[in-house]
């Protein structure tokens, strides 16, 4: 299969392939849209089962950014890169190296920054070849790391789901189940213990699980048993494609809001959760916290309160959401993408990052 005929392939601006020999490197960078700006997203490593699964999370990854950003009123166009490989026994340094050669070839078009499998010390060694990477900032924080960032916001998402579902503005005593308790769900989960939620957790890790369950005191469940739980809340914060029609139809939780990427397996799926009662805080909207924080890094002046504000609007976002979805009888998916798509369909469209930025 090419990759325009891929079921994936959104009129993506571009895809590139790399292969470095003597480092053992084997990446995808896509560019889906760059309307609004140069694109921005992470770099993924992954021990994908082949080839054809890392191009599908690429092609889907790099269109979610491109709607991410421009929800989040961010002068960015969308972009992502996978590396193919176990990141706990096949990432070396020689190997990040040939990255930032890769990520030369593009000129800029595609600017890089940490995700699944990759860290700030890695995006620093990207650096030593390339420009083209972001999240690095050492007076930022965390040094340049977006998780907390990304975490803080899927927080702010989530109480505005709550909000809207329950009609209830604390969290004390809410049922969660979080999928993957890595750098992003580990501090989702600490944000919502300590705003009184009861937690239940899975990772494909297990000393993922047992931070959660030290530290948090959080109650451990099995991959497959996380979606059969009687909770309040489900909280998806690890690979995507996990609602699907199989997932969805063991749910019986009230409302959807994680981190993770591309949790709908298709777009039927959000319809499917709305049948079933569930709200469906879209994944793009509330994870927005990672990427406006490293935009804010690549203006070169980071003012911690300026982002924090910033990335507290995406409360105010998913209330228009799902207040859209309501008198439109739309899944909140839709009204998403709607929205969305007025924002970067045409170049040089004016957006919400003008003011934020100045």
């Amino acid at each position: 299969m090419s990759v325009f005929s891929h079921p994936a392939y959104d009129n993506h601006e571009e895809v590139a392939f790399y292969h470095d020999a003597k480092s053992g490197l084997k990446a995808i960078i896509a560019v889906h849209n760059t309307n609004l700006g140069p694109s921005l997203g992470g770099c993924r490593m992954w021990p994908y089962a082949d080839d054809s699964e890392a191009l599908n999370d690429v092609l889907r990854l790099s269109r979610g950014m491109t709607y991410k950003s421009a929800m989040a009123g961010l002068k960015l166009g969308g972009g992502k890169s996978v590396i193919i490989g176990d990141p706990r026994k096949e990432k070396t340094p020689e190997l990040l190296r040939a990255m930032g050669d890769f990520l030369n070839t593009l000129g800029g078009r595609y600017i890089t920054a940490e995700d699944s499998g990759t860290s700030v010390a890695d995006m620093k060694i990207i650096g030593e070849r390339t420009e083209f990477v972001s999240g690095v900032t050492a007076g930022q924080e965390h040094g340049g790391d977006p998780s907390p960032s990304t975490a803080y916001g899927v927080f702010v998402g989530l109480k505005a789901a709550v909000a809207h579902r329950w009609g209830r503005t604390d969290l004390n005593g809410l049922k969660v189940s979080i999928q993957g308790v890595g750098n992003v769900g580990f501090r989702l989960a600490k944000l919502l213990k300590d705003a009184g939620a009861e937690l239940f957790v899975t990772d494909i890790f297990q000393d993922n699980i047992d931070r959660a369950v030290n530290e948090l005191g959080a109650t451990a469940v099995t991959a497959d048993e996380i979606f059969d739980l009687d909770v309040d809340l489900f909280a998806p914060c690890a690979l995507g494609a996990i609602l699907n029609d199989n997932t969805i139809e063991r749910l019986k939780v009230g409302a959807i809001a994680g981190a993770a990427n591309n949790q709908l397996a298709e777009e039927r799926h959000a319809a499917a959760l709305r049948e079933k009662g569930i709200l469906y805080a879209p994944d793009y909207v509330i994870n927005a916290g990672g990427i406006i924080d490293v935009y804010y890094q690549q203006l070169g002046d980071y003012n911690p309160e300026q982002v924090k504000a910033h990335i507290e609007s995406i409360g105010t976002t998913m209330q228009e959401v799902f207040q859209r979805a309501d008198e439109t009888g739309e899944t909140t998916a839709h009204v998403a993408d709607r929205i969305a798509e007025e924002r970067f369909g045409h170049k040089d469209t004016l957006n919400g990052a003008d003011s934020a930025a100045a």
